[in-house]
């Protein structure tokens, strides 16, 4: 991912200025990741290395959504929806 698609993913799903760090935009950010990680495994389907990292990123996503999900269950629903994650 270049720096001009996370700059445009923080600003986007941000929830003020200069926020980067929040469980929202970690979201948002390692879900961009996770589609380019997938597209490239589809093509290199011998990269086991890539696809443990993968797989320590959903992970990384799953533990963010559980924590949005038990703060503000309303944030969880309307980022799931946005991002087009299923939910469980």
């Amino acid at each position: 991912m270049d720096k001009a698609r996370k700059t445009e993913i923080i600003t986007k799903y941000a929830k003020t200025e200069g926020d980067t760090g929040s469980s929202e935009v970690q979201v948002a950010v390692l879900t961009a990741r996770i589609t380019e990680l997938t597209e490239h495994l589809r093509t290199h389907k011998k990269d086991h290395s890539t696809r443990r990292g993968l797989l320590a990123m959903v992970s990384r996503r799953r533990r963010l959504l559980n924590y949005i999900s038990k703060k503000d269950h309303d944030g969880y629903i309307k980022i799931t929806g946005e991002l087009e994650i299923r939910r469980r």
